[in-house]
Formats: structure tokens, sequence, C-alpha cells
């Protein structure tokens, strides 16, 4: 099953299952904004960063499942700053260096490439400006055997357990680590923050 069916199929029951957990770890990402600018919210889903995005800047919003995005579309009425796309995060629609920002908030572990993800990310992102991640990754040389172990169904109809952040981080040399924080499940799930330092 592809990702576009997969969320298709979960876009219902997303919102019950992710966004109580995910609420306060998205509020304290966001908050690291900057104050104008353009930013791009890559993988949007669902639209749970929606409420929680300061004024000021010009948000462009995109993910690859339409039944996503109309929970997206849903979110966004209330708000004229926000637009929506329908596209790939491994294969951006946008230019070189379009946005001061981009959020990344459960997409890379979700991705079968997460180091293309990044890649777009950064080429998307002009120089100096701001990456934030929230996600779940294992550290290296982690063993988690129980994580692993459910990679082997999850990757295959939803995201993947197995993905090592530093792995992904290593193709793309513009990005430069600012900083990496636990956010929920002791750990697991971390808050990292990446400068295009080139």
């Amino acid at each position: 099953m592809n990702l576009r069916h997969s969320y298709t199929f979960f876009a219902p029951v997303y919102d019950l299952v992710v966004a109580r957990v995910s609420e306060r770890p998205r509020r304290i990402s966001l908050a690291r904004l900057p104050g104008e600018g353009d930013v791009l919210l890559a993988g949007i889903g669902s639209g749970l960063d929606i409420p929680h995005l300061p004024c000021g800047p010009r948000y462009t919003g995109i993910d690859l499942t339409p039944a996503m995005l109309r929970r997206a579309e849903g979110r966004a009425r209330v708000r004229e700053d926000v637009a929506l796309h329908e596209g790939d995060v491994m294969a951006l629609p946008y230019g070189d260096a379009s946005f001061d920002a981009v959020v990344m908030h459960l997409i890379l572990a979700v991705v079968p490439h997460p180091e293309r993800a990044l890649g777009e990310a950064a080429r998307v992102l002009r120089p100096g400006g701001r990456l934030l991640i929230l996600d779940k990754f294992l550290r290296p040389g982690q063993r988690a055997p129980l994580r692993r172990a459910i990679n082997l169904l999850s990757r295959r109809f939803a995201t993947r357990t197995d993905v090592v952040f530093e792995q992904v981080l290593a193709y793309c040399p513009s990005l430069c680590l600012e900083r990496d924080e636990p956010a929920l499940a002791r750990g697991w799930f971390r808050h990292i923050e990446l400068r295009k330092c080139r």
C-alpha cells in the first residue's frame, strides 16, 4: 500500500490518534518560527499545526494526500495567511531558496526516502533559514529491537520506526544542527532545529 492510499484510509481517524499527544510538542516547535517571511509546512497532513502558527509569516502547506488536505482546508479557512498545495515532499514543486523556514512535523519518518525529503527541504530553504523537525528517530547505534521489529509491518502502511536522523542528515551537508532536544516518549520523539549554513 503506498502512502497516498494509506493516509486516505487513515484521514478520518488521524486526528483522534495524533492531535492530543502531539499538541504541546507542536506548539513548542512552532514558537521558534521567525516573525515574518515565507514558511513551508512540508507534509502538513490534516493541518494540526495550523491553529498554533504565529501571525506574521506567510505559510504554504503541502501534502501528498487529498483526503488529508481536505481536513487541513477546514482549519485554514479561518486564516488568510495559509495556502495549501498537493504535492510530494520528496520532489517539492518550489524553486531553490524560496522559503525562510521549513517545518517538518511527523513526516521524515513517514516517507520512504527521508534523506530525499530533507534534501528537498534544504534546497528550498534560503541561506540562513531554519528547518524545524518534530519526529521519532533512533539514535546512532541504538539497538531498539522492538521498534525495529514493528518497522517491518508499520513501514508498509503508515510510518517507519527505524529512521536514524544522523544518517539522514549526513546526506545534507548544507544543513547545520542548532538544537536537538527530547520531545516525547523519553526522547524517541525529538525537537530538532537545523540552519542552512551554506
